[in-house]
């Protein structure tokens, strides 16, 4: 969901506080109104999530002055000045300052409408930025992101709080799909460069010489990055699809590694997506650079080892894509629920990320089945076969979890809803409740 953004009004005339504020309601905006850029700048901090519209001169504070303190804030805030007849050089000399535009008076209004909607379309992919800069910084929301009770998930965590406290370089290794850049980014939020540089390199998706300049240099004047050994330094370097150096950058990526020592100034991840059959990142590179590399592995498990989790990713991602397409989220049948366990799922995680959005398109069509979603993905999967030969108590668990779940989080944890929607007595909810460590409080 965007967040919504919000418009402050600075000036110290009254009707036009108000005769702007009731123009950009009507065009659907919240607004807040202020009197003078003192009693703003109590409210206006560093991520306030909206934009200003101020006059230039006031008494007091005047408007140059109030850019200037909201630009030593924030310099990513946008602000639209209001200037009178003949302030056009101070309008300019705002627009150096860091101002967004500005508006001379007598302004039309659908004129501000528009530089409206355009600041508060900067300043939402700002904070939206932000917060995701954020998000991938915390360790803890990482972790989180990472869903699952299977113990092959227990063991990644674990691996991951283990390897992340470490120094040495990291070869990520497993299917495509099952998300090992985003296991990159939790080793590095979780250890003791979290606050350093995190640089990300695919290296399949440049040719050599553009790789080549990317990781090592040189660059060019013109050029706005460093080298990624450089821009790197002190922190994280991550390289996605490492097996495609070639031997010579193989080379100069080992010399670099050898120049640091040990412990390693800048901590390299190595991400190995290899899909022939067969062959191996041990394979693909030199000996030297691979044991180098691989003084620490994690290899993240593929979706149909990871049982139950299967249907507990499924429903967080179909509310997910329901929230965002406006409808409700499709209720799986007990045949359903075994479809999606016994499916082979070779595109793994991003594979039933494109199964529930699917899924939520054809149930607000009110056509289809997940089951024929499944069976389109997999023309030879047998309605009633499974991929991993497991017992029908398993199914019958993980169908159950997945039922109680559900229904906790529609009814918002409410206990007697749940057991009147289930037809169970306290006791037995409780009880099932125990087995599959589903807390009442993290419905509430």
């Amino acid at each position: 969901m965007a967040q919504a953004m919000k418009i402050a009004i600075v000036d110290d005339e009254q009707d036009m506080r108000q005769s702007i504020s009731q123009w950009l309601a009507l065009s659907g905006y919240d607004t807040e109104a202020f009197a003078s850029a003192e009693e703003a700048l109590k409210v206006l901090g560093p991520d306030y999530p909206g934009i200003v519209i101020s006059d230039i001169r006031m008494p007091g504070m005047d408007g140059m002055q109030f850019l200037k303190k909201l630009m030593g804030s924030d310099s990513a805030l946008p602000v639209i000045m209001i200037t009178g007849h003949g302030d056009v050089p101070m309008a300019v000399e705002a627009m150096r300052v860091g101002a967004f535009d500005f508006l001379e008076k007598p302004f039309n209004p659908e004129r501000m409408s528009e530089l409206a909607k355009k600041a508060t379309n900067a300043r939402r992919l700002v904070m939206d930025n932000r917060a995701l800069r954020r998000e991938l910084s915390d360790g803890g929301q990482l972790m989180k992101k990472l869903i699952g009770q299977s113990p092959v998930m227990e063991r990644l965590r674990e691996d991951i709080l283990d390897l992340g406290q470490a120094d040495g370089h990291v070869l990520i290794d497993g299917e495509t799909g099952t998300g090992k850049t985003l296991v990159a980014h939790a080793l590095h939020a979780v250890g003791s460069r979290a606050g350093k540089k995190f640089v990300l390199v695919s290296c399949g998706a440049l040719e050599e010489e553009a790789l080549s300049k990317r990781l090592f240099g040189p660059m060019q004047p013109e050029d706005a990055q460093l080298p990624a050994v450089e821009e790197a330094r002190g922190g994280t370097l991550v390289l996605e699809d490492v097996e495609a150096l070639s031997e010579v950058l193989q080379a100069r990526l080992l010399s670099v590694i050898n120049e640091q020592g040990t412990p390693a100034e800048t901590r390299i991840v190595a991400i190995s997506n290899l899909q022939e059959a067969g062959r191996t990142s041990e394979d693909a590179l030199r000996s030297d650079l691979f044991y180098r590399l691989a003084a620490l592995r994690i290899t993240v498990p593929p979706l149909r080892q990871r049982g139950e989790d299967i249907l507990t990713l499924f429903t967080r991602l179909s509310e997910q894509f329901s929230d965002e397409y406006g409808c409700e989220s499709p209720q799986v049948s007990a045949q359903e629920a075994a479809q999606l366990l016994q499916a082979p799922w070779p595109g793994n995680v991003r594979q039933l990320i494109n199964v529930a959005e699917r899924a939520v398109l054809q149930s607000r069509r009110g056509s289809g089945t997940i089951a024929s979603l499944l069976m389109s993905d997999h023309e030879d999967m047998q309605p009633v076969m499974t991929t991993e030969g497991k017992p029908l108590k398993e199914y019958v668990e993980a169908f159950e979890r997945m039922l109680i779940d559900n229904t906790m989080r529609r009814h918002k944890g409410s206990i007697a809803s749940v057991m009147d929607e289930l037809c169970l007595p306290r006791r037995t909810l409780n009880e099932k409740m125990a087995k599959y460590a589903l807390h009442r409080s993290d419905y509430l």
